[in-house]
């Protein structure tokens, strides 16, 4: 199934797949999901009893007074007061626990899918882009939790409480019982039933609205110095009001159907109840109840609605979270390009035995797409230093995701230390190679932050030397808090050139045996790149070094051997 498609209900899983699906990662918290019911279940019992308990004590005060009789107003007060307090205290409890149970799936459905994103990326997620990801893993994962809130929970309750209701009820008007029953079954069944089937589409479009307008405002805000200087911020925000305002109807349309539902409901209680006054007091006529216990019965036909009352509106919202649970476990169940093997080789290391070989190697990104590699052949002994030299589009990315195990490749092979690569697990292959890649990434956080990602145990000194040989010891003297001073986001305080030494650093930090080195002197002076050329060259002493580069001016110091790269292939 491609990632980015919201599944059709052609092909997507049923909803109540989907639903018991979600109800599945609950199971490791059943003990707190079970007194999440029951204290929702006291809770609601309470309220309907509440009402109907008021009903009669009031009704047989009045008639006391009226009659001049004496009765026993303090059992049944306390009776109310206890109903009032379990069902406040009931209600926060229930909440407390029901709100924590959910965030705490939620917490770790988040994790579980951060961690199946990890061996996807970067060739199962980069068509996503890092919106639709994040969209996926925040707002998506967010709205699951309506469907054991404001579904499940509720049904549960439900279902435990009215055929208690329905007893009681019978116990004295059975008629009013039966038709209670009825309506109840019409409101929590019927209508719901009826409100999702006219919503369905509506909640696709607006999950599917919603992701592609978090998409087009990331990238006006990303880009919108690029907007501006070729005048297409107008445009952009055209689009963005389009979506928007496409949005805003899918959303008034779902807004309608659940006030249609709303009125449904009220509708049927209050015809319920009122067939239920009449029925009670044709049953007060033939003497089967006394007047007490009519205005009883009749409030515990009103009241039993409180159980289902929200149903109709949580239903009809249910496809929409049932259409986020599609794509978020869209990404849980989808499988790496390239998977690690069940027991990955061990690996010294060592540089002297960080040999490396390929031999007539092919890859490409899709069975339609044209080959970025086309049998490529080369040798790195350890040690050895090597420039790869070749134009745009020659194939000098798709070596380094090759070689990290980022992209699998079609034919070929590949050996690193003398055994074939897809033996070795993809992080134990990198921690063997250390790439700094043309476009690098600068966290949003300190730049001591984006060096220790490298190794977090480093010391001070070690940090001290990567930084010189990087030619980053003036640029952390002149940032406002040395190496504790905040980048910002992709490291906006730096320029590209800086940008680079830092993560050229943060490669010679990592200290593999096979260091890649991907245009390392774009965007800096002459000077600074030949001052940063020969810091290069000792410290990978005795390490395997990959340059590649469009032009080897000037480096020719840092290798031993030439190689170019046309169309996939080494021609020399």
């Amino acid at each position: 199934m491609p990632l980015r498609t919201v599944p059709s209900a052609a092909v997507a899983p049923s909803s109540w797949a989907l639903f018991r699906r979600l109800l599945g990662l609950f199971r490791p918290y059943r003990a707190r999901m079970a007194l999440g019911v029951l204290l929702s279940t006291l809770a609601t019992l309470a309220g309907i009893g509440l009402m109907g308990l008021s009903g009669w004590f009031l009704a047989s005060m009045g008639l006391a007074g009226v009659a001049g009789a004496s009765m026993d107003y303090f059992t049944p007060a306390a009776i109310i007061r206890g109903a009032a307090i379990v069902r406040t205290a009931g209600r926060y409890a229930e909440r407390l626990v029901n709100h924590d149970l959910t965030l705490r799936v939620l917490s770790s459905l988040r994790v579980h899918l951060f961690a199946r994103l990890l061996p996807l990326a970067p060739a199962g997620t980069a068509f996503l882009g890092h919106t639709e990801l994040f969209s996926r893993l925040r707002a998506d994962v967010d709205r699951l939790e309506h469907a054991y809130l404001a579904v499940f929970l509720p049904i549960l309750v439900a279902l435990i409480a009215l055929p208690l209701v329905t007893v009681v009820l019978a116990c004295y008007v059975w008629p009013v019982a039966v038709l209670g029953a009825l309506a109840v079954l019409l409101v929590a069944v019927a209508l719901p039933w009826w409100l999702a089937r006219c919503g369905v589409a509506t909640s696709i479009a607006m999950v599917e609205t919603e992701a592609t307008l978090r998409a087009l405002t990331s990238d006006a805000l990303l880009g919108a110095a690029e907007l501006r200087i070729y005048g297409g911020a107008a445009a952009q925000a055209q689009r963005i009001a389009a979506l928007t305002a496409a949005h805003g109807r899918h959303r008034s349309k779902l807004d309608r159907l659940q006030a249609t539902g709303g009125v449904l409901v009220t509708l049927a209680a209050q015809l319920a109840t009122v067939t239920g006054l009449v029925l009670g007091a044709r049953a007060l006529q033939h003497h089967a109840i006394g007047p007490a216990e009519l205005a009883m019965v009749v409030l515990l036909t009103l009241a039993q609605f409180e159980a289902v009352a929200s149903l109709p509106e949580a239903i009809s919202q249910l496809r929409a979270t049932l259409v986020c649970a599609a794509r978020v476990f869209a990404l849980i169940d989808a499988e790496p390009r390239v998977a690690d093997p069940a027991a990955s080789t061990a690996f010294a290391t060592s540089a002297a035995r960080a040999d490396l070989r390929l031999r007539d190697v092919h890859l490409r990104y899709g069975e339609d797409r044209p080959w970025a590699l086309r049998g490529l052949d080369l040798d790195l002994p350890a040690g050895r230093r090597i420039a790869i030299v070749g134009p745009s589009g020659a194939g000098k990315s798709s070596l380094i995701g090759a070689l990290l195990r980022f992209h699998p490749i079609q034919s070929g092979s590949i050996e690193l230390a003398g055994r074939p690569l897809d033996t070795y697990s993809g992080d134990a292959v990198r921690e063997m190679i250390a790439v700094v890649e043309q476009r690098t990434h600068i966290f949003n956080g300190s730049l001591l932050d984006n060096l220790l990602i490298a190794r977090p145990d480093a010391t001070a000194e070690r940090i001290r030397e990567v930084l010189g040989a990087a030619q980053l010891t003036d640029v952390v003297a002149g940032l406002p808090e040395g190496l504790n001073t905040w980048l910002g986001e992709a490291g906006v305080l730096l320029s590209g050139g800086e940008a680079r030494r830092v993560a050229i650093a943060r490669a010679l930090l990592a200290d593999r045996p096979i260091v890649v080195l991907d245009e390392p002197t774009e965007g800096l002076d002459a000077h600074a790149a030949q001052a940063l050329l020969g810091a290069l060259a000792r410290l990978t002493a005795g390490r395997s070094v990959i340059l590649i580069t469009h032009r080897l001016e000037g480096m020719a110091s840092l290798v031993d051997a030439r190689l170019t790269l046309r169309d996939g292939r080494i021609v020399n």
